[in-house]
């Protein structure tokens, strides 16, 4: 899944062994600095971050790569008081409340103004952040122009206007949409609760943001869609991947933005994005963002020293930073400024994609949102979406499951 991690609510790949040449807390030369990655899929990726850490001038930097369960293996490491010294991470409310990680408030400085606030809360907790973000990644619909042209369907700009388009796109050889082999269980609990004006979390009260009616509402077009015919399922591969759009199986898909250059290269300009569409006049569009930050481990051999790593590689190499985002696959970076820098987002489908995070964006739950409770509502949207279950009643458990999460990370 590389960098799609981020962004997708389904089981994470199997534990795999790590590469690198260290593996532990003892393996290092006094005064390296270990830092960890998980497996980019990107080409080019690894290299770069060995290139970053080569440059650093102040001491040494080892690298690890680490393919499979990269989020399993950093919570062992950090429960464990090992691991490396700096590692991107998504930032989890458990670590700063079991002291694990240190705050990165300090390395900002005056660039703090130049993330987007939407960003910077990827990795806040009770205020302060625990990680500098490197790169965002969001999903959007893409849509094949010619293939709705054909059909005289318009873009959908509502969720029953998607729905619709859906079913009348179908053909005996395509499907109207695709958002994933199980149909779109796993990545739209997101886009459904904000398309009808809710979230996964409600700040303001500290509790669960989807007890509402409106929710059930949400999560039943997800019901319709898949009891329709309209979606394309058992596709060769998954919604992280463009090829059913490209291949023409689909004449929509729910993808992420990493693969703009690739879509682009296959269909040139026949092809456009839109966010998720809201439910009716009281929600709105959506796009889900996502963002590995580098946080620097409490237990770290010099503390110090893992900061003034980060500062340089991810607020000072601004250089470094765009080329992360997007010279591998297409990503935008954390900074506003630097997404102004990249040729790619600059027009077309990809200044829409940077349009989309700054006035739709929402977090996937964010710092505070933990592995049980989205799995309770990952069950339920299973069984409203696929079983036919009540919406109202599913979607009550999954409250009740979330909220005792939400009091157990408040305590």
């Amino acid at each position: 899944m590389s960098r799609r991690a981020v962004l997708g609510m389904g089981a994470l790949a199997p534990l795999a062994a790590a590469c690198g040449s260290n593996t532990g807390r003892g393996g290092s030369a006094p005064g390296t600095v270990r830092q960890w990655y998980h497996a980019y899929g990107e080409d080019g990726t690894r290299s770069a971050v060995e290139r970053y850490a080569a440059e650093y001038p102040r001491q040494d930097v080892e690298v690890q790569w680490n393919p499979g369960d990269y989020d399993s293996k950093i919570v062992t490491a950090l429960q464990a008081g090992s691991g490396p010294d700096v590692f991107e991470a998504q930032v989890k409310a458990d670590w700063v409340r079991q002291g694990q990680i240190v705050p990165v408030d300090d390395l900002l400085g005056e660039a703090r103004a130049d993330f987007p606030a939407r960003v910077l809360e990827t990795a806040t907790v009770d205020g302060r952040c625990y990680a500098v973000p490197q790169a965002v990644d969001t999903q959007l619909l893409f849509y094949r122009k010619s293939r709705l042209a054909a059909a005289g369907v318009a873009p959908p700009r509502t969720a029953d206007e998607l729905v619709d388009a859906a079913r009348r796109l179908r053909t005996a050889g395509s499907g109207g949409l695709f958002a994933g082999n199980d149909g779109g269980v796993g990545v739209l609990a997101g886009p459904l609760l904000w398309s009808a004006g809710l979230d996964f979390l409600d700040a303001e009260r500290r509790g669960v943001g989807f007890d509402d009616p409106r929710a059930a509402a949400a999560f039943g077009r997800l019901a319709e869609l898949n009891s329709s015919g309209a979606l394309l399922l058992g596709a060769p591969a998954d919604w992280s991947d463009p090829s059913a759009l490209i291949d023409g199986l689909a004449a929509m898909q729910w993808t992420g933005l990493w693969n703009l250059p690739r879509i682009a290269a296959a269909l040139g300009d026949d092809f456009g994005v839109l966010p998720f569409p809201p439910l009716d006049e009281h929600g709105a569009p959506s796009v889900p963002i996502g963002a590995y930050g580098a946080a620097v481990n409490a237990k770290s051999r010099d503390v110090e020293a893992a900061k003034e790593f980060v500062r340089w590689l991810w607020v000072d190499r601004t250089d470094h930073q765009l080329e992360f985002a997007t010279a591998f696959g297409c990503h935008i970076p954390a900074r506003a400024s630097l997404a102004a820098q990249a040729p790619a987002l600059r027009t077309g489908p990809g200044a829409e994609a940077v349009r989309c995070t700054r006035e739709h964006a929402h977090l996937v739950g964010g710092p505070m949102w933990t592995s049980a409770a989205n799995s309770a509502l990952s069950d339920a949207l299973y069984r409203i979406a696929k079983q036919g279950a009540d919406p109202v009643a599913e979607t009550r458990a999954a409250v009740a499951a979330a909220g005792a999460e939400l009091a157990r990370t408040h305590r």
